[in-house]
């Protein structure tokens, strides 16, 4: 169950990286291919498996409830480890980021293979409602420990910017609105969207990979371990309390488990590009939790079948 899960995704991210660095595709494809899946064709799957699936089968109150205290508290853990270890203001945005932010679509991928439709729908509407709260808090902090001066207006900015363009969070946000109507799509729309979806997965991973061979892991060793500990052992574990607390059982838990193990976002990179913090240990951080994950993964797997 396993290998059925996890080996398809990550062989496809090693595709992506063996494609770019020995040249076989030019290196504007894969940015090409980011933008595409970015803008188009996973907000299409996302709109489309909520949509057609119906949300009111994937609104779990305890999942969503579970996911959100516990990004909140590796949130707060690792807000203190920042002060208490004296992260340099350089690094403390892109370090609070990877403790918490996730591969959107690894996860996808995954709960695909190991739950289904299902637990595909329940990743998508938990995403669409937890997304928004990881970008104020990554936005925040990036702000906070910035070393420009910037006026509230312009603080305020940057954070309607962050939610309001996020595609992922309209997608998500509008497949929930059209499952409420209680529509269906029509038959031409569905196999549309549905065509859109078969591509954007390939895509997605194959550009995950892509990034490897142009990443550089150097120094930071001590604040990428951090990260990757509260990501990949912390984050879990506060997980599974809370989804036990709340009582999540099932495709759910498992569902969970997968959302709670994923590896840094490469979305930390750009946004710690765009604030000015530090894009090494962004690296740093996507690199090794992302080679990390495949066992964390595996364990919440084997542990919820």
């Amino acid at each position: 169950m396993v290998l059925n899960a996890l080996f398809p995704v990550f062989a496809v991210i090693l595709l992506g990286g063996v494609l770019r660095r020995i040249g076989f595709v030019a290196n504007t494809f894969f940015f090409a291919a980011d933008r595409l899946v970015y803008f188009i064709l996973f907000p299409c799957m996302l709109f489309w498996k909520i949509g057609s699936g119906g949300a009111s089968g994937g609104v779990n109150s305890g999942l969503i409830a579970a996911a959100l205290l516990a990004v909140l508290t590796i949130y707060a853990a690792s807000t203190l480890y920042i002060f208490a270890a004296r992260v340099p203001a350089f690094q403390a945005g892109t370090f609070s980021q990877g403790c918490y932010r996730f591969n959107t679509y690894i996860g996808m991928a995954i709960a695909l293979k190991a739950a289904g439709d299902e637990g595909a729908v329940l990743f998508a509407v938990t995403i669409g409602l937890v997304i928004p709260v990881i970008n104020v808090l990554s936005v925040g902090t990036l702000i906070g420990f910035s070393e420009k001066l910037l006026s509230t207006w312009e603080k305020i900015r940057y954070m309607v910017r962050a939610l309001a363009s996020n595609p992922l969070i309209l997608a998500c946000l509008a497949g929930i609105a059209f499952s409420a109507t209680g529509m269906r799509l029509p038959g031409f729309v569905d196999h549309t969207l549905s065509l859109l979806s078969m591509a954007a997965l390939p895509l997605a991973l194959l550009s995950v990979g892509s990034a490897f061979s142009v990443i550089r892991i150097s120094g930071r060793i001590g604040n990428t371990i951090a990260t990757v500990v509260f990501k990949l052992v912390m984050l879990p574990a506060a997980g599974a309390f809370f989804m036990v607390l709340f009582g999540v059982e099932g495709t759910a838990f498992r569902t969970g488990m997968i959302f709670f193990c994923l590896p840094a976002s490469p979305a930390i990179y750009v946004l710690s590009s765009q604030m000015n913090s530090d894009t090494e240990l962004a690296s740093a951080s996507i690199v090794v939790s992302t080679l990390l994950s495949f066992f964390t993964l595996s364990a919440a797997i084997l542990l919820t079948g």
